[in-house]
């Protein structure tokens, strides 16, 4: 099997890299040799052994009848989607680790593979090397999948577990962050919650059949968690973390990207540093938790090999993959049922004790004009309603089991 790779940055040399080290083994599993004949890229690489097989022209890729497999490891929606789209219509399956191209065409390109017989196939969108999308579409399926929640972002739960263990702030934990590489030198999309979005949305569809747009997903990041915060965590034993979730409750599905405070009796509570992990829970199976780096350039290219092994195996056969171009219309986040972590100033205790039932409550003695309460559950609008007029130092959703 020839293939090419679009792209030759992190991801696009670790998949070269994976080929030639593990190449025996490769072509046990799929059943014939995985040869690399070309490697797209804009730029050159001098006396890098890449050269032998570098081209600048996707046009030669395309329309190379040899070519059985295209790799796209570019990112972004453009030029990635056009590249992508074309190679399908040509009779080439594609391995991606692109989530925004996934999360925006994914149901469309899974359209016109099926219809070609060929395979769009993107295990390394979500999770990096965490296998998650092969699970959720052959081992769970005799499972209605009721929640996914996972921590979807490496770097997010970095800065979190470096706030919660050196009590640093968020600027100084993301600034180690960025010096360890884990950050971009602009982490908006990480944390602001926009990279977990993508992934919840892909993760969603696949789970229940029907394209969720990411755009329709609530989605806050955690810029605005502070070290008072972590502290008041700390005291009620729990940690927080970015979580990203979607729950089905009765004929509603709802997907939420948000900070969240956990005790010790969630699974996700003793997920740190840049590991991720993705629990889901079905109505037969119950819980199940996938476990991993979720990025890195060896992780996520052993994930888009994987794919590659996948699309050789099936040659000329469609693996069957549950996502429609319909769209699913989410439900109204008014009606999610969570705890509420609340920090209110001393003058509301009164209010705060009338108004809400409380569960557990906690002082710092470096903010004594402050206190900090767990609320019982209660809808997201009941909360609301009930905390409308009063002074909301911070508030952050809780699971309290």
């Amino acid at each position: 099997m020839k293939i090419a790779v679009l792209g030759y940055g992190t991801v696009g040399s670790g998949v070269v890299e994976v080929i030639r080290r593990n190449g025996d083994s490769i072509a046990k599993r799929a059943g014939q040799e995985i040869e690399v004949k070309y490697v797209l890229d804009l730029r050159d690489f001098p006396g890098d052994p890449v050269e032998k097989v570098l081209v600048h022209d996707y046009e030669v890729i395309v329309n190379d009848p040899e070519v059985g497999v295209v790799v796209e490891v570019m990112g972004g929606v453009e030029p990635a989607y056009t590249f992508v789209k074309r190679a399908l219509l040509a009779g080439k399956s594609v391995c991606t680790s692109n989530k925004e191209l996934v999360a925006k065409h994914g149901a469309e390109l899974l359209e016109i593979a099926k219809q070609g017989k060929i395979n769009f196939l993107f295990e390394a969108s979500v999770g990096g090397g965490i296998p998650i999308i092969r699970p959720l579409n052959q081992s769970i399926t005799a499972d209605e999948i009721e929640e996914v929640t996972g921590i979807l972002n490496g770097t997010t739960n970095f800065i979190l577990t470096k706030m919660r263990d050196d009590g640093c702030d968020f600027e100084t934990a993301l600034k180690e962050a960025q010096s360890l590489g884990y950050a971009e030198r602009n982490p908006q999309a990480d944390v602001e919650g926009f990279d977990a979005c993508r992934k919840i949305a892909i993760l969603t569809s696949l789970a229940y059949g029907k394209h969720v747009s990411y755009e329709d997903i609530q989605t806050e990041g955690i810029t605005k968690i502070t070290a008072a915060d972590i502290a008041y965590a700390k005291k009620f034993e729990m940690s927080i973390k970015l979580f990203a979730s979607s729950r089905k409750v009765g004929d509603s599905i709802y997907a939420l990207v948000a900070p969240k405070m956990i005790g010790v009796n969630n699974p996700l509570y003793t997920v740190n540093g840049v590991y991720n992990a993705i629990l889901v829970h079905g109505n037969v199976l119950g819980d199940v938790m996938f476990y991993g780096s979720g990025a890195g350039k060896l992780p996520t290219a052993s994930a888009v090999v994987s794919d590659v092994v996948d699309a050789t195996k099936h040659k000329g056969v469609n693996i069957m993959q549950i996502w429609s171009t319909k769209k699913l219309e989410l439900a109204s986040n008014e009606g999610l049922v969570n705890n509420f972590f609340v920090r209110f100033p001393k003058e509301e205790r009164k209010l705060a004790w009338d108004r809400f039932e409380i569960l557990k409550t906690a002082l710092l003695d470096d903010h004594d004009d402050e206190f900090a309460i767990i609320t019982s559950p209660m809808t997201e609008k009941e909360f609301a309603e009930r905390a409308q007029g009063m002074h909301v130092i911070s508030c952050i959703r809780a699971d309290v089991r």
